[in-house]
């Protein structure tokens, strides 16, 4: 029997109830969230019982208007032998963006977890050397997060009509 998208959603829910949800389906990949307290439970359960055993990226996305849940990592899996793949996410608060980590199972989220650090401030818990990778460590804030302008307001030396501001 195939693995299909409908048949992973059934099993996720068979095995983890209402603790996932928002099931969509865009351009054939199935996504899906869950609280992050289940993300190492998700994705051990989607490589033991599903197949997949290739994490294709992990990133962080910064939403400030959703209020408690302001930070979201999002991981994408692939299953070679089915070749499906899945989009699965964990949104934390800014206040207190902790996830564990997946390094552990993926050798590959090391790195991707120090970035996702390193840009968006996600505390993953357990990482064995979650330090900044990209940016100096002396920088005090996580310059991904949309916290700032997009433009320095102060500047003189812009003229914004030649931007079609004025």
């Amino acid at each position: 029997m195939s693995l299909t998208n409908a048949i992973i959603q059934e099993k996720l829910v068979e095995k983890f109830g209402d603790q996932i949800n928002l099931f969509s389906n865009e351009y054939d990949i199935l996504s899906f969230e869950a609280p992050a307290a289940n993300n190492l439970k998700v994705i051990q359960f989607l490589y033991d019982e599903l197949g997949f055993t290739f994490l294709t990226d992990l990133c962080g996305v910064n939403y400030p208007d959703q209020k408690g849940a302001e930070i979201v990592v999002v991981y994408h899996l692939h299953n070679f032998i089915e070749n499906i793949r899945v989009r699965f996410s964990v949104a934390v608060p800014v206040e207190k963006p902790d996830v564990f980590t997946a390094s552990k199972l993926f050798e590959s989220a090391n790195w991707m977890e120090r970035e996702t650090y390193d840009f968006f401030g996600v505390n993953f818990i357990g990482h064995a050397n979650l330090k900044r990778i990209l940016n100096v460590d002396e920088m005090d804030y996580f310059p991904l997060r949309k916290e700032f302008p997009l433009e320095d307001q102060t500047r003189i030396d812009k003229d914004d009509e030649m931007f079609g501001r004025g």
